[in-house]
């Protein structure tokens, strides 16, 4: 009966995978080149290569201009200047009234409408209907103190009747009539699509040092009286109102027009409030005491209905200055978009509210506007590039670094799917050892490393005669016993059938005749 074979110890397996590994990390390897007559994976490794080839020349090259370094965001400065003037029904606007704010900086509004409260004093009145849970049936339903943040005063307690109409809201101490109550509308747009805008920008690169304005150097006049053309004015930014709209894709009417157009109905209650307000301030600038068209509080009439008006519209410069050229070819682009989500109704249009004061007897009085415009944002923005050597290298690199993704996809088509994969893995794969003999003598140990060694010499021995001489070598070798192989190679797996040639042959015994076929012995 055959012995029980003994069992490794445990761990045994994990401790010689571990070495394997240790070992294996410190092999070199280095490619084998292979050429495979294969027309149509020759076609696909020309194909990626070609392909990667255009990518990098045209795209990363041409395109993007990676040879070269670049900044980003430069500093900028603007200063705008609006000029013109317009009229609504009553009176002339001129730019001071209708541009806020009016320091000319890179954001400012043009007001097309307004819906003034006028005559506005700290008093009682009845609050806005608007105003969650503003109405009232009787005095029990008002809270005497309470104050609504989205309100527009105190309660007092008191259930008052309203402006017009059956209803009843909660009476407030602030500023009375509220504004709900007593507005009245104006169109402030006949004329705003011919306003002009100024916008002056300078930028500058401070990488590269390099800084330009969008203005032409002109001292003729130049500027007053031109306006911009892409093509024969680009150095002219003066823009009128209409056309930045136009440009934005928006229609100046629905953008302006269609706050002041009242819905049916509201046309009489207009000019009715229109002209009791416009007899109250004669009124007013006659006796010099404020009147209401009413009797009592100046309670006013109802304000025309109106939907959302206003919006953003951006005005973008765009500086990409290629610096390799001259700077006249650095020129500023200018597009023109809308800013503000026009679709979605919650969010739309743009108004904003400012109060101007003054006094009538001692008693501070206020008109409350609420403005409805188009706000312009100037938006700058660029890149600047110029050659550099250092991201020339890093990107030819890369790309020739890139070349060899078509190698690696070929071998793996050539490997996994051709027919004869197994012959081309055989031949592509070779494995060689170092002999494991010692040496003391330098150049032996360098030829161990690089896998060319021989063996060392036996010594002669009388008990052990040479082999038969065969010419004057086999003279040699028989006086002192010298026996040289050659290096032997790696076991490695038997080749397979389609890779056998000619019979292998019987290994040579280390007694046989001695053959240097490299001459390293001599090393």
């Amino acid at each position: 009966m055959a012995a029980t074979q003994p069992k490794p110890p445990a761990g045994a397996t994990a401790r010689r995978l571990a070495r394997g590994c240790w070992s294996a990390l410190w092999d070199y390897e280095t490619p084998k080149v292979i050429v495979v007559r294969n027309r149509r994976l020759g076609v696909l490794y020309r194909a990626v290569q070609l392909l990667i080839l255009l990518y990098f020349v045209w795209y990363v090259f041409i395109v993007q201009k990676s040879y070269q370094e670049s900044e980003t965001g430069p500093e900028s400065s603007i200063i705008t200047k609006v000029k013109g003037i317009t009229t609504s029904e009553r009176k002339v606007w001129d730019v001071e009234e209708y541009v806020k704010p009016p320091e000319g900086g890179s954001v400012f509004s043009i007001i097309t409408r307004i819906e003034a409260t006028q005559f506005q004093t700290q008093g009682t009145c009845p609050e806005s209907i608007r105003v969650h849970n503003a109405t009232c049936h009787s005095d029990a339903d008002c809270v005497a103190g309470e104050l609504d943040m989205l309100g527009n005063g105190l309660r007092t307690g008191r259930c008052v009747p309203y402006y017009q109409g059956p209803s009843k809201t909660c009476e407030v101490f602030g500023w009375c009539p509220v504004e709900d109550g007593a507005s009245v509308s104006q169109f402030l747009g006949t004329m705003a699509p011919n306003f002009t805008i100024l916008i002056k920008n300078s930028i500058h690169y401070p990488k590269f040092h390099f800084s330009k304005g969008n203005i032409a150097d002109h001292t003729d006049g130049y500027l007053k009286r031109c306006t911009f053309h892409e093509a024969s004015d680009l150095y002219c930014p003066i823009f009128k109102l209409g056309f930045i709209v136009e440009q934005a894709g928006e229609s100046f009417a629905e953008l302006a027009h269609k706050a002041g157009q009242a819905k049916a109905g509201g046309k009489k209650h207009y000019q009715h409030n229109l002209s009791r307000v416009a007899l109250a301030e004669l009124l007013t600038l006659a006796t010099g005491t404020p009147h209401s068209s009413d009797t009592g509080h100046p309670a006013a009439p109802p304000s025309c209905p109106v939907g959302p008006s206003g919006g953003v519209i951006g005005v973008i410069i765009n500086w990409d200055c290629d610096l390799d050229l001259p700077a006249s070819e650095c020129n500023p682009r200018y597009s023109f978009r809308r800013l503000d989500p026009k679709h979605v109704p919650a969010s739309s249009g743009y108004n904003f509210r400012f109060a101007k004061y003054y006094k009538i007897n001692g008693t501070t009085t206020r008109t409350l506007i609420k403005a409805y415009g188009i706000r312009i944002d100037v938006i700058v923005h660029g890149q600047a590039g110029k050659f550099s050597l250092i991201p020339t290298i890093i990107n030819l690199a890369t790309a020739l670094t890139s070349i060899g993704v078509g190698s690696f996809l070929c071998d793996w088509i050539l490997l996994t799917f051709m027919n004869k994969n197994k012959v081309y893995s055989h031949k592509k794969f070779d494995k060689v050892c170092a002999p494991s003999r010692p040496s003391g003598s330098w150049p032996l140990i360098l030829a161990r490393v690089l896998g060319q060694a021989p063996p060392q010499p036996a010594h002669c021995s009388e008990d052990r005669p040479p082999s038969p001489p065969s010419g004057q070598e086999g003279q040699q070798g028989a006086e002192c016993g010298l026996a040289i192989l050659p290096p032997r190679p790696c076991p490695i797996s038997a080749p397979s059938k389609q890779m056998v040639d000619t019979p292998i042959s019987e290994p040579v015994p280390q007694d046989s005749i001695p053959t240097d076929p490299k001459g390293l012995a001599q090393l």
